[in-house]
C-alpha cells in the first residue's frame, strides 16, 4: 500500500478474515494460480498481489479488457518485497480475463 500511495494512489485498507478474503478472490475471478496476499480494486479492474504502481498506471491508461493484473506469490523486490541487500527476484505481472486465460503484462 505504501508503494501505491508514494506513487499517487488514494488507497484504503480494508481488514478482512481469511475466508472473506477468499471469497472476495472468487467474486472478482482472482483463481488460486494468480492468488496473493492482497486483493485491489482500482477504477473496475481488480489488482492482485504485488503489482508494481508503473503496470497500474499503463493498465489504466490504456483500458484492456481483463478482469485485473496479478503477481502471484510474493517475489523478493516486487514492491513491498523489498529487502535490505536490494536482492530481487525476475517476476511476471499477469493480466487475466473473465474466461481465466492470462498473459504476461509485464516483466520485472
Amino acid at each position: 500500500m505504501v508503494h501505491l500511495r508514494n506513487n499517487g494512489f488514494e488507497v484504503e485498507a480494508v481488514n478482512v478474515n481469511e475466508a472473506e478474503l477468499m471469497a472476495a478472490k472468487t467474486r472478482y475471478g482472482v483463481s488460486n494460480e494468480l492468488a496473493a496476499c492482497h486483493t485491489a480494486l482500482v477504477d473496475g479492474y481488480v489488482v492482485e498481489g504485488h503489482v508494481p504502481a508503473e503496470d497500474v498506471v499503463r493498465m489504466l491508461r490504456e483500458r484492456p479488457e481483463i478482469v485485473g493484473l496479478s503477481v502471484p506469490g510474493m517475489p523478493l523486490g516486487a514492491p513491498g518485497m523489498e529487502v535490505p541487500s536490494g536482492e530481487k527476484e525476475r517476476y511476471e505481472v499477469l493480466s487475466f480475463d473473465e474466461a481465466g486465460n492470462t498473459s504476461v503484462f509485464a516483466r520485472h
